[in-house]
C-alpha cells in the first residue's frame, strides 16, 4: 500500500516521547561529538548514538505503521518499544550519563577564574544533564508501554 503517516502515534504519548528523546538524544552526542573526548567518552559516545539510531528506526516505523515489516519483531512491537526503552534506553543512557557526570567532576577545577586552558567541564555538564533527562524519558516510555501490556493491549497507540 502506499505510505502514511500514523497521526494517531505522532499524538500519542508514545510518539511525543520519542520526540524528546530523539531531540535530547540528538543533543547530547552532538555535544559529545563536537568537543575533544578520550577515555570512556567513547563508550558513552557510542552508546548515545546507538541507542538514538534505534529509536529513529522505531519512530519511523511507528510513523508510517509499518512495524510489521520487521520480522518477528514486527508482531510483538509493543514489547519491542518495551524493551528498547527500559533495557537500552534507560540502561545506556544512564551509563552515558553516569561517565559524562564522572567526567565532568574531573574537570571541575577548570572552571575557576583564571584557569587559561580549554575547559571542557561545561560540554560534560551539558552532555550529562541531557543524557539524564533522555534516560528519563525512556524510563517514561517504557512505563507506558509496560502499562498497555499489562492491560492485555498489543498496540502502541
Amino acid at each position: 500500500g502506499s505510505l502514511s503517516l500514523h497521526r494517531a502515534y505522532l499524538r500519542s504519548p508514545l510518539g511525543l516521547l520519542r520526540l524528546g528523546q530523539l531531540a535530547l538524544g540528538a543533543a547530547f552526542w552532538v555535544t559529545v561529538a563536537a568537543h575533544k573526548y578520550e577515555g570512556a567518552a567513547h563508550f558513552a559516545l557510542f552508546a548515545a548514538v546507538l541507542v538514538w539510531l534505534l529509536t529513529l528506526a522505531l519512530f519511523g516505523l511507528s510513523l508510517l505503521g509499518r512495524w510489521e515489516l520487521v520480522p518477528w519483531l514486527g508482531s510483538r512491537w509493543l514489547l519491542t518499544n518495551l524493551v528498547h526503552d527500559l533495557a537500552l534506553g534507560v540502561g545506556l543512557y544512564a551509563a552515558a550519563t553516569g561517565i559524562m557526570g564522572h567526567k565532568a567532576k574531573q574537570r571541575s577545577f577548570c572552571n575557576l577564574p583564571g584557569y587559561s586552558q580549554q575547559c571542557l567541564y561545561s560540554a560534560y555538564l551539558s552532555a550529562s544533564i541531557c543524557g539524564g533527562i533522555t534516560a528519563c524519558l525512556y524510563l517514561f516510555s517504557g512505563l507506558y508501554c509496560l502499562s498497555r501490556r499489562c492491560q492485555d493491549q498489543r498496540d502502541i497507540i
